[in-house]
């Protein structure tokens, strides 16, 4: 009996450790960033974790493009932040994924119906 009240404390403590960990991978989320730039720099892009825009900046010589060139080498930056800040991400989701592979399985039917049984005999 006591083993068993062992075993559910362990499934408690890696269950708190995994939860904690999952908020911290969250939470780290949040501030992942991500940069994109084209025009050899003339035009810079931040992106969050989540793929959102956070902040764009023109150098003033990128109105010397054409309006057809501008508009390629905006979308390039942004999509290069967003991917930086994807790959970012994904990296924190695998470890977080990772460290939740050691999540104990949970107690089966049959787990719980042997343990009544050998309380019930011990008990007689």
């Amino acid at each position: 009996m006591s083993d068993d009240l062992e075993h559910l404390e362990r499934i408690v403590r890696q269950t708190e450790e995994v939860m904690r960990g999952l908020r911290q991978a969250q939470a780290a989320i949040g501030r992942v960033t991500g940069e994109g730039e084209g025009a050899g720099g003339l035009v810079r892009v931040v992106s969050d974790g989540r793929g959102r825009l956070t902040d764009v900046r023109f150098d003033p010589r990128v109105m010397r493009l054409d309006p057809d060139e501008l508009g390629r080498q905006a979308l390039r930056a942004v999509q290069d932040a967003q991917r930086s800040a994807v790959r970012a991400s994904e990296e924190i989701i695998e470890r977080a994924r990772e460290s939740a592979e050691g999540f104990p399985e949970p107690l089966d039917e049959r787990f719980v119906r042997r343990r009544v049984e050998q309380v019930a005999r011990e008990i007689e």
